[in-house]
């Protein structure tokens, strides 16, 4: 018989923990279960291929993140991403990707920064085109470069997180060429304050540009979405 290896064991059912955790998180931002829809364990772990205990363990992370409510004797419900939400996760952003942007001035690598720049080339030549799709790929990979720049991974944990709580208005907002161009415009100038190593003009550009994401999903059906 092969060595027993607790460690592997350990590593394995957090790892499967951590892919129903994600899938059902993905699955509650992106609009598949309603608000206040009942999540049952048995159908939930049949449709991902497991057992009730990675399921039930992912209901008590997805309860301490405020996306569910799970009430003794009766079950798990959405609660979701309300409008007041997204309000507070873009003022908490405009301030989080300003000190991203900072910091990724002071720590950026070449690389990071080249393809910073070819992220914005490839992001105009997509809008110009009315590539949509591509201009979503690319505007989430411009934040990321920025990110991984930072050199915080507290920080980029943050932001990786709230930027994946708001996924399912930003698709709809960032479908429009017009917000698509403008936002490609900001990135641009983003990407030229920080190879300037120009920080300050960086955090303040960044600190905009999500106030101007912001401002746009109010004018282009914010509410409409989560009514």
């Amino acid at each position: 018989m092969g060595s027993y290896d607790v460690k592997q064991e350990v590593t394995d059912k957090y790892s499967l923990r951590g892919r129903v955790f994600n899938r059902l998180r993905e699955d509650i931002l992106s609009g598949k279960y309603e608000e206040h829809e009942e999540l049952k364990e048995v159908a939930i772990g049949e449709e991902l291929g497991v057992s009730r205990t990675p399921v039930r363990e992912a209901f008590r992370q997805l309860e301490l993140e405020g996306l569910i409510q799970i009430v003794p004797n009766k079950g798990a419900y959405v609660t979701g991403i309300t409008v007041k939400d997204v309000k507070d996760i873009y003022m908490i952003r405009s301030s989080l990707e300003g000190m991203c942007a900072r910091l990724a001035t002071e720590n950026i690598t070449n690389e990071q920064l080249e393809e910073l720049e070819e992220n914005v080339y490839l992001a105009s030549f997509h809008a110009a085109k009315g590539h949509m799709e591509q201009m979503a790929e690319l505007d989430n990979r411009f934040h990321h470069i920025l990110y991984e720049a930072c050199d915080s991974k507290m920080l980029q944990k943050l932001l990786q997180d709230f930027h994946q709580y708001v996924m399912r208005v930003r698709r709809k907002t960032l479908s429009t060429k017009e917000r698509g161009m403008a936002s490609n415009e900001e990135h641009k100038l983003i990407m030229e304050a920080i190879k300037d190593k120009n920080a300050a003009e960086a955090e303040r550009l960044a600190t905009l540009h999500m106030i101007n994401a912001y401002e746009n999903m109010v004018k282009n059906g914010l509410y409409d979405i989560y009514k």
